[in-house]
This record gives C-alpha cells, sequence and structure tokens, in this order.
C-alpha cells in the first residue's frame, strides 16, 4: 500500500514546523532594526551647535565576557545551563554634528547593549551545524528554533492576530450606523484609528486618536485643502453624490476658507487657548493623527482628503446595500505579528528611551563644563533593560500582556505547538460569539480543533501544519511601483489630482 502521507512528509522533511518565526526575526535583524536607526538618526540635546548622528548598526554573534576578562563565543546549550541570557551584542556608529557640520573625522563606533537572539536565526551559530557538529557542541540535533533564551529560561514569543492595517473595514453597526475604519499605520509602529461614520439620514462625521467625540468630515476635507466643488465631483454615485452634497449644505464650513477652516478645527481640539496655539494643534492633528501612514507632510494633505471621501464613499456604498459589508473575522481582513513584528515594536520603543537617555547625559555634561565625548555619554544598559523587561515579564509597550511566554516543554509536540500559537488581542471575558467560533477562511491557515477549553476557547489559536506566514514587504517601494506601473499602463493621470 503506498505511503498516504507523502506530500506531508515531503513538505516537513524541507520547512521547519517554526520557519515562519525565524524568517520574521531575520527580517527584524536584516531590515527593521535598520528602519528604525534610520528614523531616529538625529539627536539634538538643548546644546547650542552640538547634535549626534547614528549612521547604522551593526550586530554580532553571541559572546560572553569571562570573569579573566577573555572574550569566547556563547553556545545556545551553555546558556541554558548557566542561566544566561543568548544575545548578540550591538555596536552603532555615530557622527558628532559641530554648528551643522558633520565631523567624520571623529566619526566612532559604541557598544550600545545586547539584543536576545532567536534560535536557528542568521545570527544563532547552530544554523548551519551539522548533525554531528550540533552533538559535539552538546545541542540536540531535533531542536527547531524559533525560540529566545532569557536568563537561562526558554521563552517564545506569542503570534498576535489582528485587524489588516492600512485598509478599509465597512461594517453596518446599530442606529443604522455605517462605520468605515482604517487602522493607520506607520512604519515607526505610530497606530491610529480613523473612522468615518454615515449615520441613518446620510450625514457623514470623522474619528480619528485626541478626540472624544465625531467631528464634521466636510470641515476636515476644507482644513485639508479641497474646494466644495471637488468635494462634491469626488463620487459618480448618484446616491454618494447625494450624500455629499448634503453635509456640504449643511456643513458651516461650507462658505469657510482653508486658513478659517484650520482655526475652527483648533477651537474644536483646544477649547479656550490662544488662536495660534489652536492653529497649531490642528495642524499637527491634520498631519499626524488623521491618516498618518498616507505621510506626516502637509503636502499630502489633499491625497488625506481624497482618501477620507472613498472612505465616506465606502460607507454610503455599504448603507445603501451596492457593496457587502466587510467580515471582521475573516483572515483576509487580519493579519499575524510574529517575533520579528513585536521585536520590532520593542526595540522601537527601547530606542527611544535610549535616545533620550543619550540626551541627557550630553545636556548634563555640558552644564558641568565637562569636555563633550560621544561614548562616554552613551549608557548600554538602557536598551538591554528596556528589552529583557519586557521579554522577561511579557509585558509589551502597546500594553498587551503575555507576548512572552515560557516555552512549553511537555514533550516535543506541545513546544512545536507553543511557537504556532496565535493569540487574538480580544478580552476573555467577554463572550466575542462570533469572533470565538470557526470560519470559513480558516481552512488551511488555522486548525479548526486544537484551542483551550474555557475562557481562551477560540481566542488562542494553532497555525495549520502547512500554514505558511509571509513576512511582508516594504511597503513604500511596492506603492511606488504599483503607482508607475499604473501611470504607464494610462490608468492613472501622471500629475496628482
Amino acid at each position: 500500500m503506498a505511503n498516504t502521507h507523502e506530500v506531508l512528509e515531503s513538505y516537513l522533511s524541507s520547512v521547519s514546523m517554526v520557519q515562519q518565526q525565524i524568517d520574521s526575526y531575520n527580517r527584524f535583524i536584516h531590515i527593521g532594526i535598520h528602519n528604525i536607526i534610520k528614523s531616529q538618526s538625529v539627536v539634538e540635546p538643548d546644546v547650542s551647535n552640538f547634535a549626534i548622528k547614528f549612521n547604522s548598526i551593526r550586530l554580532e554573534q553571541p559572546k560572553i565576557i569571562e570573569s579573566d576578562s577573555s572574550t569566547k563565543d556563547l553556545m545556545p546549550h551553555e546558556a541554558l545551563v548557566r542561566n544566561m541570557t543568548y544575545a548578540a551584542p550591538m555596536y552603532i556608529t555615530y557622527t558628532p554634528i559641530i554648528s551643522g557640520i558633520e565631523k567624520t573625522i571623529n566619526m566612532g563606533e559604541a557598544y550600545v547593549g545586547d539584543l536576545p537572539v532567536m534560535l536557528k536565526s542568521d545570527l544563532c551559530y547552530t544554523k548551519n551545524m551539522t548533525y554531528e557538529q550540533l552533538l559535539g557542541e552538546g545541542e540536540d540535533p531535533d531542536d527547531p528554533g524559533g525560540y529566545f533564551i532569557i536568563k537561562g529560561t526558554e521563552r517564545v514569543l506569542v503570534g498576535i492576530e489582528d485587524l489588516a492595517p492600512n485598509k478599509m473595514i465597512c461594517t453596518k453597526e446599530s442606529k443604522g450606523e455605517t462605520v468605515c475604519k482604517v487602522f493607520s499605520t506607520t512604519q515607526l509602529n505610530f497606530r491610529g484609528r480613523c473612522s468615518v461614520t454615515r449615520d441613518e439620514y446620510g450625514v457623514y462625521s470623522l474619528m480619528f486618536p485626541t478626540l472624544s467625540k465625531g467631528i464634521d468630515l466636510v470641515l476636515v476635507l476644507r482644513a485639508l485643502g479641497l474646494t466644495m466643488e471637488k468635494i462634491q465631483e469626488a463620487s459618480y454615485n448618484k446616491d454618494v453624490k447625494n450624500d455629499l452634497m448634503l453635509n456640504v449644505s449643511i456643513s458651516k464650513a461650507k462658505d469657510m476658507g482653508v486658513s478659517e477652516a484650520i482655526t475652527e478645527l483648533g477651537k474644536l481640539s483646544a477649547p479656550n487657548q490662544a488662536k495660534a496655539y489652536q492653529d497649531k494643534k490642528a495642524e499637527i492633528q491634520l498631519d499626524t493623527y488623521i491618516l498618518p501612514h498616507i505621510g506626516t507632510d502637509p503636502k499630502n494633505r489633499v491625497e488625506k482628503a481624497y482618501y477620507l471621501i472613498r472612505m465616506a464613499e465606502r460607507a454610503s456604498l455599504v448603507a445603501y446595500n451596492y457593496v457587502k459589508s466587510d467580515d471582521k473575522d475573516s483572515y483576509a481582513n487580519k493579519r499575524i505579528s510574529l517575533a520579528g513584528d513585536l521585536m520590532e515594536v520593542l526595540f522601537n520603543n527601547a530606542f527611544k528611551f535610549f535616545v533620550r537617555d543619550v540626551k541627557y547625559h550630553v545636556e548634563r555634561t555640558t552644564a558641568r563644563g565637562r569636555k563633550l565625548n560621544v561614548r562616554t555619554n552613551i549608557n548600554p544598559d538602557t536598551l538591554t533593560e528596556k528589552i529583557l523587561y519586557s521579554m522577561g515579564t511579557g509585558s509589551w509597550p502597546a500594553g498587551q500582556t503575555g507576548v512572552s511566554q515560557v516555552l512549553d516543554r511537555t514533550n516535543l509536540f506541545s513546544a512545536l505547538s507553543h511557537l504556532r500559537r496565535v493569540k487574538s488581542p480580544l478580552a476573555k471575558k467577554h463572550s466575542h460569539l462570533k469572533a470565538r467560533d470557526v470560519h470559513g477562511s480558516h481552512i488551511g491557515k488555522i486548525c479548526p480543533s486544537e484551542t483551550p477549553e474555557g475562557p481562551e476557547v477560540g481566542l488562542t489559536r494553532y497555525l495549520a501544519i502547512m500554514a505558511k506566514v509571509t513576512v511582508g514587504a516594504d511597503e513604500q517601494m511596492v506603492k511606488g511601483k504599483l503607482e508607475d506601473m499604473l501611470k504607464e499602463s494610462g490608468k492613472v493621470s501622471a500629475k496628482r489630482q
């Protein structure tokens, strides 16, 4: 009788069961960590004519400094036995900027802390070792990797599922309202929920972070620089056009100029404040908090306005039953944050503290009248402590708990299962009956039967045996290429409206 599991055996012999965790971590150390350094490269302390520019970061393989000051390679088995952290030293190159001029002659490199290394990742010694070499080093040749060793404890970062970022999701709510929302997420891990709500009469209101209640959409469109004619011409559907015309006719912003609309937005954002402060607050909201994934520059405002109109249009189309509501429980509308994405959020948060610490030390050195030396003002413990605290306790910067867990070593299957676990961010004390249920889109992605009993049922899931998670791509690069292809095909104008 022929082997009925040939495909599965062939797949598992060529692909690791925890490959998605390893790929995600590799993307973080090759791309993510460098993007974070690039985005926060200049440190500007409160010292006249002095700044520091961080150029790049370099990661080495795990090492240990013994009591006799000798340095040697640290293997995972030794880290476990000696209750140590399997981590890679990080070195950052910096250039002092004096009076706006980069002093490349004084460029240097400083040790800035240790980054926990995932077993079998590109930084791990065991990645390319043969069966015999692993046995010789005292390592388990069948160990899948995909976890970290923190102070002698094996810890796994559990994948977190959430609604897809930067994607319109439109649903019908109670009281005849239709809501189109976007979880606008930037590369710097800033996440802001922007939503356009259409009530039963066809009136739109906009919500974004920093607001306690919805505000007039037309007022915001006007503040973003759209004229009333362009607002009314923005859709070709007659029912949507009627909704837009209704909103324009009842809005008090219809006779306002752009600056007047910004002032009015400022009054709503910061009541009883000076006009200059209100205008500044309004502009910060327009650029930083409304759809930040499109851009945070004033030149992106018109593009944001058209995106908001598309959101309003989508809400109307769903309300008039031209298109179906989006299914929040469908896996097409979800994304999973794996170890690399979670490490990116953690490192970004820790690096902000590190930059603040460097700033403080430079200011204190100057105040004491001492000579400024960049290397002596860098404290490597700041980064290391922040990262190890979160990885040791499971408390993540975004307020999530239980992200880092002690690896279940009951047997090989429980360890593999734990490394393929996916958690929902929903609170387990609420019923969430629909969210807990098996969905048709789970086929081939999520195991329909493996889930714990009790309050976690359906909220803690496990990836199907042959499920593969792609680690994503550079959004800006893909967006740029797509725009260029559309312009070449003549489908969109080369000149932006």
